[in-house]
């Protein structure tokens, strides 16, 4: 049984969006996972065994949280009925009590696919008298983290300190040399830089050095004031 699960169309979505929320949780006692929905391969430096290893070596600076592959194709990632029953099928067996998923607007369409696959899984995952394996089980809410290909301002509904996490952050998303070092053209800013600037970014507005961001489509409930960033 998981606290808390998060849910990637390709390796190194999870580290880009929430690297820091993770093992944050984690160090906090919270029992977490990452699923990892395709191998994010073909791409041009990458082969599948050097993402694994790559991924591997990411999780570590995590926290070691419990990760998987669900095998799903990469660019061709779709919420098919059978993907479906699938993912559904792994939130039975973790049992999740919330669900992190990809922000619902972006270029990617592995991406977009993704949400609306957590979203259709978490409702399917509930139903009894179905072929799906496992006992019915509904995780409670659903979160979405920004890794987006799209050149929109993120619109989040609440921010994480990671001031603590983010150099594990910086650390875990290096590993990913195939995809975030050895690409990035010389004397322009890399995509390991922009996280981190937009980190500072949100944090600026809760007055820490480094958050990120999440949205929620439903209301959020709060038990109290007491650790609001004021």
């Amino acid at each position: 049984m998981l606290d808390a699960l998060v849910v990637a169309p390709h390796p190194d979505d999870a580290e880009i969006g929430m690297g820091g929320t993770i093992l944050k949780l984690i160090q906090s006692g919270w029992s977490v996972g990452i699923l990892d929905l395709t191998s994010g391969e073909p791409t041009p430096l990458g082969t599948p065994e050097r993402r694994r290893v790559e991924t591997e070596q990411a999780n570590a600076h995590l926290g070691n949280p419990w990760r998987a592959n669900l095998g799903l194709p990469n660019r061709q990632l779709e919420p098919t009925l059978l993907n479906r029953r699938a993912l559904a099928a792994a939130f039975r067996e973790r049992q999740p009590k919330l669900l992190f998923a990809p922000y619902w607007e972006d270029a990617h369409p592995d991406h977009t696919a993704a949400t609306r696959l957590v979203e259709d899984a978490r409702f399917w995952s509930k139903l009894s008298k179905s072929d799906i394996p496992g006992q019915p089980f509904h995780p409670q809410r659903i979160l979405y983290y920004f890794s987006v290909h799209l050149r929109i301002p993120e619109r989040p509904s609440l921010l994480i300190d990671i001031s603590a996490q983010v150099e594990a952050k910086q650390s875990a998303l290096a590993c990913y040399r195939s995809q975030l070092v050895d690409n990035q053209p010389p004397g322009k800013i890399g995509v390991i830089e922009a996280v981190r600037d937009r980190t500072r970014y949100w944090g600026h507005f809760v007055g820490v050095d480094h958050a990120e961001p999440f949205a929620s489509r439903e209301p959020i409930g709060l038990r109290g004031l007491g650790d609001l960033l004021l």
